[in-house]
């Protein structure tokens, strides 16, 4: 069975402060680059200097990410979700590029929710807490949506931005990885009623290398059921060949996979690719 490819339109749009200018003069200058030349963004250069730190503790090293919860809690209007979503996407745009799924891979993830129409959703790599915003506005009113977040520090950043943005209580964020021994994977059986077949939905946006490791460990643990969908960011740039590779191998047998190319976060030069794979249950 032959794999899908889909395009994905790109995203313009020009973030601006609120006072109708991009941003202040000096961070004008040094993101000048925009979305056409991300490698003349500071913000970007500084990103990739500081990416052993990335790796090890997730987050850049700049203070960005306290940066940009502050910046949500004083531009965001409380308990409005699209104004949240705005407010980071412009944040990102002109102040300060982020590793969270962006606008145009976003709307991905988006109609992807939308399809499923989860009721049980499980997210590996929480960040600062932007996709988690994304689904809570196209999931169910009465979803049940847990993230796994490795870094203490940033999952109480997604806390009080989903709490700014009036969905603290619909999102939850779980401090660990599915690799730690069976900690995290206890709680959610224990914890939050993640029991065989209830998984619907599950977005992979965390440590490129775990991407195989962990989705072995879901199936592993039954929690999906035929119709659960996966959908992985990042699998062309930084890549996650592995996981790419074994769902070509399983395509049509354990998995449907479709291939949407696009961009990496915040810019339209970088290719990228996010994959969207429906399971089909294991073969008899």
């Amino acid at each position: 069975m032959a794999r899908t490819k889909v395009t994905a339109p790109v995203v313009v749009c020009q973030g601006r402060a609120d006072n109708g200018e991009i941003g202040d003069p000096l961070t004008r200058i040094s993101e000048i680059g925009g979305r056409r030349f991300p490698f003349l963004r500071w913000s970007v250069l500084r990103l990739l200097l500081g990416m052993r730190g990335l790796t090890r503790n997730w987050q850049v090293g700049d203070g960005r990410e306290e940066a940009l919860a502050a910046h949500v809690l004083a531009q965001a209007r409380a308990g409005d979700l699209d104004d949240a979503i705005r407010v980071i996407d412009d944040f990102c745009a002109t102040r300060s590029v982020m590793i969270n799924v962006g606008d145009e891979k976003g709307e991905i993830l988006d109609r992807a929710v939308q399809r499923v129409s989860p009721g049980l959703l499980l997210e590996l790599g929480t960040y600062c807490g932007y996709s988690g915003l994304r689904m809570a506005r196209v999931m169910p009113a009465d979803a049940r949506f847990y993230s796994i977040e490795f870094s203490p520090a940033n999952a109480e950043i997604a806390r009080r931005i989903w709490a700014h943005a009036g969905v603290g209580d619909r999102l939850t964020v779980v401090v660990g990885s599915l690799g730690d021994g069976g900690a995290t994977i206890d709680r959610l059986r224990s914890e939050f009623g993640f029991t065989d077949g209830a998984l619907d939905f599950v977005f992979v946006d965390h440590d490129k290398n775990a991407y195989l490791a962990d989705l072995e460990r879901i199936q592993e643990e039954h929690w999906l059921h035929p119709g659960s969908v996966v959908v992985a960011d990042n699998v062309k740039f930084p890549g996650a060949p592995k996981y790419r590779a074994h769902l070509e191998a399983a395509e049509g047998k354990t998995w449907r996979t479709n291939e949407h190319d696009t961009h990496v976060e915040y810019q339209s030069l970088l290719k990228d690719l996010v994959l969207e794979s429906e399971y089909l249950g294991e073969p008899a």
